[in-house]
């Protein structure tokens, strides 16, 4: 599957423009990265980045990421990163959030016990909607220190151009981790 030797097994779900996965995959050359992105600027703007500086240790996927999710075999991510995905803020568009119970239970299968699920977004109605969606699933459990902690960006966390434009419009980016049970 991919050309290095990997220890872990990580997927970013939406990666956009690469900025996280390409920093993820670079400074963690032991761990495999599956990065699936569906539109094509992004996956664009990844292969010229990869054309540019190979890694060994990343694969992508331009398609839907539940046919990717599907096909996984159980227990086999040690994590899954969803950061700013579309929000869909209108509440009669709520139904098309990826964060749902059909795709959590996919989570949870593909997820290896104490596996990590990370989302970040700067709308509010998402974070809560997230954590509400985790809790009545039951497969995961919110890792927060204190009540600041969740808005604190993730440990070597190198930023994303959605997270500049939603500070730069006054929005606060929230960072969530779930620790699959």
């Amino acid at each position: 599957m991919f050309k290095a030797q990997v220890s872990a097994l990580q997927l970013e779900i939406g990666f956009g423009g690469g900025e996280h996965l390409l920093h993820r995959a670079t400074e963690a050359p032991e761990t495999g990265f599956i990065g699936v992105e569906p539109f094509v600027n992004g996956m664009a703007k990844m292969m010229t980045a990869l054309g540019k500086a190979p890694l060994a240790n990343l694969r992508v996927y331009d398609d839907d990421a539940t046919r990717l999710l599907d096909w996984l075999p159980s227990g086999s991510l040690d994590g899954i990163d969803l950061l700013y995905p579309d929000p869909w803020p209108k509440k009669k568009h709520w139904k098309r959030r990826f964060v749902g119970a059909a795709n959590l239970g996919r989570f949870a299968r593909v997820l290896k016990a104490g596996g990590r699920f990370r989302f970040a977004s700067d709308i509010d109605s998402y974070v809560n909607w997230t954590l509400l969606a985790c809790r009545d699933h039951g497969a995961f459990l919110w890792q927060a220190e204190d009540a600041a902690g969740w808005h604190r960006p993730y440990e070597g966390w190198p930023g994303t151009r959605y997270e500049a434009k939603a500070i730069r419009e006054g929005r606060r980016p929230a960072y969530l981790t779930f620790i699959r049970t």
